[in-house]
């Protein structure tokens, strides 16, 4: 399969600075004294494993990179996504905390949770989040497992398929007018109104608690990267999804603090048309994208950077690359069909992202020596979701996710 060049636009941070250590400024949102409370919690729950990291030599060689390692966060505790780990876990820390504030119980754990020991009294709770159609279905998947209620808002432009894959975990789905923003607003308003705990992974508060909570579960998924490759051989570059930025400052977060001025050079990818990561990164400054935020990259539809994730990103971020709508669907395909002996991949239209990312950039010779891509370079690639939307992907890739993953 060749390999076409898009054309792709890129911002370097001109506000990053490496030496810089990683401080209580960014602690406050996310910390590895954090990251431990949630590694903790999620690697005891049923069916837990690290998702595989898998090297694709024949898609290195053609970038002309050393290597090229792909997170495949599509087989993550069967929620084909990495959302699964953060807003189920934000759900079970403010579940535990509604049965120590309202209750005077302390130490509540999963199994008793799981086993339904605090039935009655967190049936009175119901949680709700606003989603493009992963952060949705973990936070769905959480109630259901530890025994809450749970409604989910969708705005106008998510599939039918995601939201019958959020609705099985017994959400209630509100379907709101407009777009990701828009569904943001609506569900935050009606929690307030109706008494709801609102598990968002997106705030225009800083300091807010539980985006907080839902990224540093994402941080369990940098660890384990660390724990699958060597010392020596440990990614040189990042590249990683932008909604919100979440996972990006998840990834930054981590590294900064365990690696300082070594840590790899991190590489955000994002839509061209909802570009709010690059739009605040050139600006030094959160900065909204006007208008329709409409995406191949359905996952990756937010107008809006979140400011607990800016307060590390805006540090952390080295680059930023912005694609155009045609560069999703030829990584997906390019990722099912196996790049020169590569093995096949089901990666969805936002969790090919980061891959289609680092070929824009390979291909482009004045953005692969402005990121420093090299014969000496090994790319980690986030692989952030699987087919989610099964009927999307058919039409994509020309066949089902399960005979490219067969």
């Amino acid at each position: 399969m060749q390999l076409q060049r898009h054309s792709a636009l890129a911002v370097h941070n001109s506000h990053v600075d490496r030496a810089r250590p990683y401080s209580d400024t960014e602690r406050r949102v996310l910390s590895l004294d954090g990251f431990r409370k949630a590694q903790a919690e999620i690697t005891s729950w049923p069916g837990y494993d690290p998702t595989p990291l898998i090297a694709l030599d024949g898609l290195a060689g053609r970038l002309g990179l050393a290597k090229v390692l792909y997170k495949d966060e599509g087989q993550r505790l069967g929620l084909k996504s990495f959302k699964a780990i953060g807003g189920a876990y934000a759900v079970l820390t403010v579940l535990k905390d509604y049965l120590a504030e309202k209750h005077g119980i302390e130490g509540a754990t999963v199994a008793d949770l799981m086993a339904g020991k605090y039935r009655e009294e967190v049936a009175g709770v119901t949680v709700a989040a606003a989603t493009d159609g992963n952060h949705g279905r973990s936070v769905a998947w959480g109630a259901q497992m530890f025994g809450a209620n749970c409604v989910i808002y969708l705005h106008a432009h998510v599939s039918m398929a995601r939201e019958r894959e959020i609705a099985r975990f017994g959400a209630r789905i509100a379907r709101v007018e407009g777009h990701y923003d828009d569904s943001v607003r609506a569900c935050a308003a009606d929690s307030v109104k109706n008494g709801w705990v609102l598990v968002a992974d997106t705030s225009s508060d800083p300091h807010a608690r539980v985006p907080s909570l839902i990224m540093q579960g994402y941080s369990l998924i940098a660890e384990e990267v660390l724990d699958q490759t060597e010392p020596a051989t440990r990614p040189t570059h990042v590249f990683i999804q932008a909604g919100v930025g979440g996972l990006a400052a998840a990834f930054g977060a981590h590294y900064w603090e365990l690696f300082g001025a070594e840590r790899p050079r991190l590489i955000v990818v994002e839509p061209i048309q909802a570009d709010c990561v690059f739009r605040s990164i050139a600006a030094g400054q959160p900065t909204t994208v006007p208008g329709d935020t409409n995406t191949v990259m359905a996952c990756l539809a937010a107008g809006e950077v979140s400011a607990p994730a800016w307060v590390v990103m805006q540090h952390a971020v080295d680059d930023v690359i912005a694609l155009p709508e045609d560069a999703a669907p030829q990584a997906m395909r390019a990722l099912a069909a196996g790049i020169d002996g590569d093995p096949a991949i089901v990666a969805g239209e936002s969790g090919c992202a980061a891959t289609a990312g680092a070929i824009a950039a390979a291909l482009d010779p004045k953005l692969k020596e402005a990121f420093g891509l090299n014969q000496d370079s090994r790319v980690l690639v986030i692989g952030s979701e699987g087919a989610t939307d099964e009927e999307a992907y058919q039409r994509i890739v020309g066949r089902a996710a399960e005979t490219v993953a067969a």
